[in-house]
C-alpha cells in the first residue's frame, strides 16, 4: 500500500428533499493480499450496501476509487472531515 490517503467519507445532505445519505470509498488488501475498492453507501443512520472491487495492481485500485470519489462529489456529496 502507498502513504496516500485510501479512505474517503463523503455525505449529501438536503434537508428540503429529505436527503441524508453517506458514501464510504477506502482500498485495503483482500485475504491474498491483491489491492480492493471498497464501496459502501446507504441513508446516514442506517445500515447501507457494500460492493468489493478486486483490482491487479495498487495504480488500478487508486484510479478506480479517484474515478468514484469525482462522481459521486459531482452528484453534490462533499468530504467529510475526519
Amino acid at each position: 500500500m502507498t502513504d496516500k490517503l485510501n479512505v474517503f467519507v463523503l455525505e449529501r445532505c438536503v434537508p428540503s428533499q429529505n436527503v441524508s445519505r453517506f458514501y464510504v470509498l477506502r482500498i485495503e488488501p483482500s485475504l491474498f493480499g491483491d489491492p480492493t475498492l471498497v464501496r459502501e453507501w446507504g441513508r446516514i443512520g442506517q445500515r447501507g450496501r457494500q460492493r468489493i472491487e478486486i483490482h491487479q495492481t495498487n495504480d488500478s485500485a487508486s484510479e478506480a476509487l479517484e474515478t468514484w470519489l469525482r462522481r459521486k462529489q459531482r452528484r453534490g456529496y462533499q468530504v467529510r472531515g475526519l
